[in-house]
């Protein structure tokens, strides 16, 4: 079965601050807030949700469909995916734009900041979620275009395909009302604890709320794993321990990856969740979200 990955494609430029942000922006000066950091290690990288999700997803034996679209400047973009077996039947190339580009920025915390040019992620929109391969039957929506994030969601729906709600850092282009309907619509929902609070905030209702209009919540914690909500009920899933966190970059999405092999294959949540936090803690001691391996993973062992 072939997993349909709805989001970004995107050129990252990585750098690493060495130091702390918190030391260099003054609390009382933000009105006038003028910061450099000089960054010692610099490194252009391919990433975007959708590319970062289908790369672990095809790590770990899966079929990942990546729908994005690229820009006149793709081709590198393409030929990677190409290399690496990914079908990228699904990914429009634009000749009147660049493909998204990410500056992101990360200190000795891997606290990051991040600067994002949406590019041919604008118009993801005009890619229709129509002729798919005839054998997806799973579905994520991740961070891309605002209109293709509302426009895939209804497609999906009405061609019966159980999809995942993975807003992301798109989070905030929508309101309360918007962000319900997401809801109503998704079979789960997956964000980070900052994602989740602003969830909560937004459309008025508590984590066990949303958890029982959807088949699952998942809340990822970083450093502290994960925490799954069925119905209401919430479990704990520990992380797995990294002897040193290299680069957080594409964490978030190498997880999703093993969610999305999880539920193909039919797992629990709490199932995924553990192979998600092992690909996660496989990601972070790795730079780049594209550069880790799973090598000696099996990830069968996560579903007995």
């Amino acid at each position: 079965m072939a997993v349909l990955i709805c989001g970004s494609v995107a050129f990252d430029t990585i750098m690493n601050f060495d130091g702390r942000f918190g030391q260099q922006i003054l609390p009382t000066q933000l009105h006038i807030l003028n910061v450099s950091f000089l960054v010692n290690t610099l490194r252009k990288d391919f990433g975007g949700c959708a590319g970062n999700i289908a790369y672990g997803l095809q790590l770990l034996g899966g079929h990942a469909v990546p729908m994005a679209a690229v820009g006149q400047d793709g081709a590198e973009y393409l030929t990677r995916l190409d290399q690496l077996g990914i079908d990228r039947s699904k990914v429009l190339q634009l000749s009147d734009t660049y493909t998204a580009q990410a500056m992101i920025m990360t200190d000795l915390d891997n606290n990051q900041i991040t600067a994002f040019h949406p590019g041919a992620m604008a118009q993801a929109h005009q890619n229709v979620i129509e002729n798919l391969p005839s054998d997806i039957r799973l579905a994520i929506i991740s961070p891309d275009g605002r209109d293709a994030m509302i426009e895939h969601a209804q497609q999906l729906t009405a061609a019966n395909i159980p999809w995942v709600f993975d807003p992301g850092q798109g989070l905030p282009m929508f309101s309360g009302q918007e962000l319900q309907q997401f809801i109503a619509q998704a079979s789960w929902v997956t964000v980070n604890d900052y994602e989740g609070q602003m969830l909560v905030d937004r459309t008025g209702l508590p984590l066990e709320a949303i958890s029982k209009q959807v088949k699952g919540l998942i809340v990822t914690l970083g450093a502290e794993g994960c925490d799954i909500w069925v119905d209401g009920q919430k479990e704990h899933i520990p992380a797995v321990t990294v002897e040193a966190a290299v680069d957080p970059t594409g964490c978030g999405d190498a997880w999703r990856s093993a969610l999305l092999y999880g539920l193909e294959k039919g797992w629990s949540l709490p199932q995924c969740a553990r192979l998600g936090n092992a690909v996660a803690a496989r990601k972070v001691a790795a730079r780049g979200p594209q550069n880790y391996t799973l090598d000696g993973l099996d990830a069968s062992a996560f579903g007995a």
